[in-house]
């Protein structure tokens, strides 16, 4: 049982060319941390999710989609 966060971060970055170092400007952390986590090596906190989703002016819904775990029935 996984579950799953996937985001479209890298979608929403090439509808603005805006790479991958402006970004992680504009949300305070490495171009490595925004590799990590467009690449879902990596989950952000609640507060690096909501900076990323501000910064796209869009519901945090929209960056991030959850897939929770499937358990197996008996």
């Amino acid at each position: 049982m996984t579950s799953r966060i996937s985001n479209t971060i890298r979608e929403l970055r090439g509808a603005r060319s805006m790479t991958q170092q402006e970004l992680a400007d504009r949300i305070f952390v490495t171009r490595q941390t925004v590799n990590a986590i467009e690449g879902d090596k990596y989950s952000p906190s609640l507060e690096v999710a909501f900076r990323i989703a501000h910064v796209f002016a869009v519901p945090l819904e929209q960056v991030f989609h959850y897939d929770p775990p499937r358990t197996r029935s008996k």
